[in-house]
């Protein structure tokens, strides 16, 4: 069942990276993989006009904060939603909101069709923080299909790249959902697919400012050796016994969190 839009009113925004999901069928499918309870906060970044808000409604939570920066949806949220204790409509940019101090502690999960221009940045920074673990148990989230691959790539294969070490470094990660093109508004170029992230304690008290270093020194020119890319930790590849000859994509996870623990 494909969701009537109001394409006069609610026509969407290049500028914000806007591709509304249409397909009820999806939304429905993708609200049946999150899972809470009342004790639950759950942050859904751009809403829009209410694809996913309207099936994660009838779910248990304790707070659902609603994040989105379009002034046109969220005058309509925070309207019909105004009498709702529960329901905390946000206006602002979600890569500026303070989501720690919003959560006071609770236990939460962030969901969202995420807009494609900021994506990688919003997962950053819900990776990076210098507490870990993070305020969330869980992130539900949609990606460019490209992005998302990038994302779970593996040593070895060429999508491996600095944003599959750093997210892998603090998270599980697995795909849950493909999003055909034809589910969105306007219809991009590309498939989407959703993501969840559960954290891992692993590398709790891993330096993540050493690590995006070392990503961004060995990516950067990712067909050099580290030989020459990461000559400056020269010696703490031979301790770590990390053959130097080796290019980024060939060192594992663990060895890029290993070299960043012993710098």
């Amino acid at each position: 069942m494909k969701q009537q839009l109001n394409i006069n009113k609610n026509s969407p925004k290049k500028s914000l990276g806007q591709n509304f999901i249409k397909d009820h069928n999806f939304t429905l499918k993708l609200s049946s993989l999150i899972t809470s309870d009342d004790k639950t906060n759950i942050f859904e970044i751009g809403p829009g006009m209410g694809a996913l808000t309207q099936h994660i409604l009838k779910k248990k939570y304790k707070k659902l904060f609603l994040i989105e920066k379009d002034i046109r949806f969220f005058e309509d949220l925070r309207n019909k939603f105004e009498n709702n204790k529960k329901i905390i409509t946000i206006n602002c940019d979600a890569l500026s909101y303070d989501y720690e101090d919003a959560n006071k502690k609770s236990k939460s999960i962030i969901v969202g069709n995420l807009p494609f221009n900021i994506s990688t940045q919003l997962l950053i920074n819900w990776i990076t923080g210098n507490h870990w673990p993070p305020f969330y148990f869980k992130m539900i989230l949609m990606f460019q299909k490209e992005v998302a691959d990038r994302i779970v790539s593996l040593p070895n294969q060429k999508t491996y790249s600095r944003i599959s070490v750093i997210t892998q470094a603090r998270c599980r990660v697995r795909k849950i959902l493909n999003a055909p093109s034809d589910i969105f508004f306007p219809r991009p170029k590309v498939d989407g697919t959703v993501l969840e992230f559960t954290p891992i304690l692993k590398n709790k008290n891993l330096n993540i400012f050493n690590l995006q270093t070392l990503l961004k020194k060995s990516f950067e020119h990712r067909r050099k050796k580290i030989k020459t890319t990461l000559k400056d930790y020269s010696s703490l590849l031979k301790i770590l016994k990390i053959d130097d000859n080796l290019r980024a994509e060939d060192l594992s996870v663990e060895d890029y969190c290993k070299l960043a623990s012993a710098i």
